[in-house]
């Protein structure tokens, strides 16, 4: 945005006119002046004396006075005329500069807000690599531990904390990939991360295309990926490895699937396929068909209505459209959405696409790390506990109250709440829920889990509303500690959850592990309580999350628990003895996945 910044500068009139001076010599009955001019020095050598004059010389004089009146009478008149303008003008520049001021003002705020976007956008593509990585890291370890190779090749990124890297090394060989036109070098780096091989590639030429503070979030990003989606391919070919499956993700490397089928195919990898996940199906970045040159790709093959050209945009090509069509099956995530909805409701633009490929779409809930979140296991609670054994819960509640200065009364119900993103939560819902919810002595407990991805300001300012409930039962904590977060799962009847698919944080699927009902903030969450007629393929999550806690509002959540507290026990207890975590109904459908593609 270009502020153009516009100031006044000082100035003054110079008006230059002979000083004049009036001189009066008065006689009896003489009642007229005359007026003299001097040329400035003093020199009065030119007055005329009145009393040696005679009469003509006396109405000449007179004359001289009266035009020489009417001509300083005129001057002044001019002085003034000129005055006025100049007074005009002076009023005119400062309504110009307050115009000024005021657009200036108007640009430094919208500036201001734009960059505040521009973070939230940033923050929020960060959120979605933190997304990615979960799924990645989990998935991986659940192929793993039932007997399946799994080997992770990612950028280089500047960014990244190597000391999470085990073994960390550079390989003696440089290996070279296609990018505009000529072969670049790239350092190939090998480590492992949980257990799991990780390759990491980094370019030599265009080394700032991963040298930099975030993983997304630049102009350049479909330039970035596409050179590491080719450097990939040219790696795993050059290296001879030769994987059954190549599972790539986002529209970050959906472009592995043109370049595979129509470079890479016959250069080692026939017995490859491609499985395709969307963890995102709303972006969906759209470039100039001449870019897929870059890659080696031919765009006039490319850019037809059944390959890469976007269905809306005509001219040009949908990364993410060419990431579907590509593949051998493609996976949307979604841990209560079925096929169908997400075809027909939640297709952003891609509708005819995915309609048309639907026999290879399939849709995956997420999971979550069991290891790490199992209340029977769980060292950082007070007292471990189970479906069959609650007793450790109400340690848990009295623990949790206690650190945290709130009534103690372990029948007091107690809901948790954890925060990483306000764009998607109705503040006023959310308000309306503690303040019905502390009318019945409910006890809250909010937490930000890292940086917020809608703003500080935003946060700060539903902290202040809360707060000045000023109500001994809700405490709000405005940082990130994971022992309290564990205590609070432990020590709640209820988590109030911004949505009930939450593939980063995965809160609904802790929240049922612990024995605490997950309800969204929104009643109707994004309308994931309603059932269209379209729904079909739904996973074991969705249709078990959705009819047992989907349909519940908070104050209906409160009335089931003082009303039919057995029936709610029942969902409570049901809930924890299910497994959703990464090794459960995720990784089952991703072994069928690749098992099915392998075989075409």
């Amino acid at each position: 945005m270009a502020i153009h910044a516009l100031t006044t500068t000082g100035f003054s009139f110079h008006l230059p006119f002979p000083k004049c001076t009036a001189a009066y010599s008065r006689s009896a009955g003489d009642r007229a002046g005359t007026l003299c001019c001097s040329s400035g020095d003093g020199d009065l050598s030119g007055l005329i004396n009145v009393s040696s004059e005679s009469e003509f010389e006396r109405r000449g004089g007179a004359q001289m006075a009266k035009s020489a009146d009417g001509e300083l009478r005129a001057k002044n008149s001019e002085i003034w005329q000129l005055f006025r303008e100049a007074q005009r003008n002076i009023l005119s520049l400062d309504k110009q500069r307050a115009l000024a001021v005021e657009e200036l003002n108007k640009a430094i705020s919208e500036k201001k807000v734009l960059l505040e976007r521009i973070e939230e956008l940033e923050i929020e593509k960060q959120a979605m690599a933190r997304k990615v990585a979960s799924f990645v890291t989990g998935l991986s370890q659940a192929l793993q531990r039932k007997g399946n190779l799994v080997e992770v090749i990612l950028p280089k990124y500047g960014s990244m904390d190597l000391n999470e890297v085990q073994g960390i090394r550079e390989t003696e060989v440089e290996y070279y990939s296609y990018y505009n036109g000529q072969l670049h070098g790239n350092k190939i780096w090998t480590g492992v991360i949980c257990g799991i091989g990780v390759t990491f590639i980094q370019p030599l030429y265009y080394s700032s295309f991963f040298n930099r503070e975030k993983a997304y979030g630049y102009s350049d990003d479909f330039e970035r990926f596409m050179y590491f989606s080719r450097a990939a391919l040219d790696y795993i070919v050059k290296s001879g490895k030769k994987p059954d499956v190549l599972h790539i993700h986002n529209w970050q490397t959906a472009i592995i699937g043109p370049l595979f089928w129509d470079i890479f195919v016959q250069q080692g990898l026939e017995g490859s396929r491609i499985l395709f996940t969307c963890h995102d199906i709303h972006a969906q970045p759209l470039i100039q068909p001449e870019k897929l040159a870059l890659c080696g790709l031919d765009p006039t093959k490319l850019h037809r209505p059944d390959r890469l050209q976007d269905n809306s945009n005509t001219h040009l090509a949908n990364i993410m459209k060419g990431g579907i069509v590509y593949s051998n099956k493609v996976a949307i995530m979604s841990s209560t959405h079925s096929k169908g909805h997400i075809i027909h409701s939640s297709s952003h633009g891609l509708e005819t696409t995915l309609n048309m490929h639907k026999d290879k779409l399939l849709v995956s809930p997420c999971g979550f790390e069991s290891s790490s979140w199992d209340p029977e296991k769980d060292k950082i609670l007070p007292e471990n506990y189970s479906a069959d054994d609650m007793k450790g819960k109400f340690v848990c509640k009295i623990a949790l109250q206690q650190k945290l200065r709130l009534p103690e009364n372990a029948s007091i119900i107690t809901v948790g709440c954890f925060l990483s993103d306000l764009s998607d939560v109705d503040k006023e819902d959310l308000i309306a829920i503690v303040k019905n919810g502390t009318r019945m002595a409910v006890q809250f407990i909010f937490m930000t889990t890292g940086k917020m991805t809608s703003g500080q300001k935003e946060l700060e300012s539903l902290q202040v509303r809360i707060e000045s409930l000023q109500d001994e039962n809700v405490r709000f904590i405005n940082r990130h500690d994971e022992t309290l977060l564990h205590l609070i799962f432990g020590g709640s009847n209820i988590i109030l959850c911004q949505s009930l698919h939450d593939p980063i944080l995965q809160v609904p699927l802790k929240a049922m592990r612990y024995g605490a009902a997950p309800i969204a903030i929104t009643s109707n969450d994004n309308g994931f309580r309603h059932f269209p007629d379209h729904d079909y393929e739904t996973t074991k999550l969705a249709m078990f999350i959705n009819s047992t806690f989907g349909y519940l509002s908070f104050s209906q959540a409160l009335d089931e628990i003082n009303n039919n507290p057995s029936e709610w026990n029942h969902k409570v207890f049901d809930a924890m003895t299910k497994d959703f975590s990464w090794d459960a109904e995720c990784c089952d459908i991703y072994l069928s996945a690749y098992t099915a593609i392998k075989s075409l």
